[in-house]
């Protein structure tokens, strides 16, 4: 038992060693991104407007603020599912949809219920032309949680200078009744 203790101890201690070398040898350039209190402003805005969208059923504003129709924009499906799709319809099945953005943008511009995504904990890091938005949601139809979890945006900055979405993936929970 003691030899146990006795190599628990010592790895634990050259684990920590190991770890804090490695961070000692991290360039002075790492973590320093580029960013401006004005494209804070612009992404801060788009965040904003997408809300809005949501909230109005404007799905000409939504595709105002997508680079494209054809971004990534979906929840991927869990491995146990992707591979039920796999056995039984499609073998090249990967989890994720055709035409996410499209089919979201139809539904919020159909949808006869209110609705409205919730934005709590958003985080915003940019490096120069790309930025990552992430943040907790929640997807509120008719006064109630539909599904919760953690979305992340890739943005990047386009000729002229906006910000536009170039992919959207979330998880999707479901609220316990």
């Amino acid at each position: 038992m003691r030899r146990l203790l006795l190599a628990f101890v010592v790895t634990s201690l050259f684990l920590n060693s190991a770890n804090a070398n490695a961070t000692d040898t991290v360039p002075a350039y790492i973590g320093k991104h580029v960013a401006t209190p004005e494209d804070t402003r612009a992404i801060n805005k788009v965040i904003e407007d997408f809300q809005t969208a949501i909230k109005t059923k404007d799905r000409k504003l939504l595709s105002t603020l997508v680079l494209n129709s054809n971004i990534l924009f979906d929840s991927p499906m869990n491995p146990e599912d992707i591979e039920y799709v796999r056995d039984k319809h499609d073998t090249t099945f990967d989890g994720l949809r055709a035409g996410g953005y499209g089919e979201f943008a139809r539904v919020i511009g159909m949808s006869k219920e209110a609705i409205e995504e919730r934005f709590y904990n958003v985080k915003i890091t940019q490096d120069g032309n790309v930025a990552w938005v992430m943040f907790d949601y929640e997807f509120v139809r008719d006064g109630k949680t539909q599904n919760y979890g953690i979305e992340t945006w890739q943005m990047m900055k386009v000729i002229g200078g906006s910000w536009k979405i170039a992919s959207v993936m979330w998880t999707m929970n479901r609220p316990s009744t």
